[in-house]
């Protein structure tokens, strides 16, 4: 019987104990307040790096290589990495690649389309992997697009034609237009005949030929400028370029009939050769629109976006089936007499570049 006693008494010991040590345990291991607020991140997530995928159209020209050159340094100065695929005009490359950055986890895509229209359905296909889409420099057309950032183009036409009527204010007037897949090529076209449309009313000017240029390419721009001098006798008296690259093309074929420096050229995107066919007389002027206030503006967008935060405040533009949210920097008319102060100075191109020096 005492043996039974002390046995019970012994295993009662024991329990205690086992009751006290739980408890000790259970207030060592009892978080604190601020853990319980601000629970520790994993060294993965908390340095995990924002992924903005770029999707451009071409990169064929100056204008477009400049932009994914700046456009990455100011992506990587926020602290985030970009990934860039370039489709050459080819639409359906352009909407497979844009699927293979949508397949590789991109935070948010930013999107220059080649074709307006086509490429509603990478818009489409972002947003069911849960992708927010910016429309840069180029507004995609019929799609749910989240944001839009770009120069104002309607003003770029305005400003070509206002530079053009002042040089020639009655005469013959040849519109070169950019491609007709392109948004942009519309608002430039809209711009230029808000101006023009009153003085082809009054009689004072006539349109001549009017006509696009596939894929923007210059060599389908001389074509169509071959065309229309042909068809005109040579008897033209102005031309409106929807760019440089067009500007280009029309003024090789100005040069085959011994009528460059005679015809006024307008275009637009201040391009390197643009700038020096302006010091040389061939081309009356450019629009200058800054690419690096572009890129820096598109990247802060991107990434604030790509974060969940809010972008301050915005225009709207419609884009068929949305007032898309944007934001749209202002352009800059660039001849002659404002090269020096404008392109030059902000350090676009060099003044040895623009005026072919050997050496200053």
């Amino acid at each position: 019987m005492r043996q039974i006693l002390i046995k019970g008494r012994l295993l009662l010991l024991a329990l205690v104990f086992m009751f006290i040590a739980s408890a000790c345990a259970k207030e060592v291991a009892k978080p604190t307040k601020e853990e319980r607020i601000s629970p520790p991140q994993s060294e993965a997530s908390t340095n995990e790096k924002i992924k903005i995928g770029f999707s451009m159209d071409t990169l064929q020209e100056e204008r477009w290589l400049r932009d994914r050159d700046l456009f990455k340094e100011s992506v990587e100065a926020l602290g985030a990495e970009v990934v860039i695929m370039a489709a050459n005009g080819d639409d359906a490359l352009q909407i497979s690649q844009a699927e293979t950055l949508i397949s590789q986890g991109v935070d948010l895509l930013i999107l220059v389309p080649h074709n307006a229209e086509s490429t509603a359905t990478i818009v489409h296909k972002a947003h069911l992997a849960g992708i927010k889409v910016i429309a840069y420099d180029r507004l995609v057309k019929n799609a749910d697009i989240d944001l839009y950032v770009s120069f104002d183009n309607e003003k770029v036409g305005e400003m070509q034609a206002k530079a053009m009527t002042k040089l020639v204010p009655k005469g013959n007037y040849v519109f070169i237009g950019g491609a007709i897949t392109d948004n942009n090529a519309h608002l430039l076209k809209k711009g230029v005949f808000n101006v023009l449309q009153p003085l082809i009313e009054k009689g004072d000017i006539k349109i001549v030929y009017d006509q696009w240029t596939k894929d923007w390419l210059p060599a389908n721009a001389l074509a169509n400028m071959q065309s229309a001098l042909k068809a005109n006798g040579n008897q033209i008296d102005a031309v409106i370029a929807a760019n440089d690259a067009t500007a280009g093309g029309v003024i090789q074929a100005l040069m085959e009939q011994g009528l460059a420096g005679k015809v006024p050229v307008a275009g637009q995107d201040a391009e390197l050769a643009a700038a020096q066919r302006i010091v040389e007389g061939t081309q009356s002027m450019t629009v200058y629109k800054p690419i690096k206030a572009l890129t820096d503006e598109a990247a802060r967008l991107a990434v604030a976006l790509a974060k969940g935060e809010t972008v301050g405040e915005y225009q709207k533009v419609n884009n068929g089936k949305i007032e898309v949210p944007s934001f749209l920097l202002s352009p800059i008319a660039v001849d002659q007499l404002n090269i020096d102060d404008t392109i030059i100075a902000d350090g676009f191109h060099s003044r040895q570049d623009v005026y072919k020096l050997s050496g200053e």
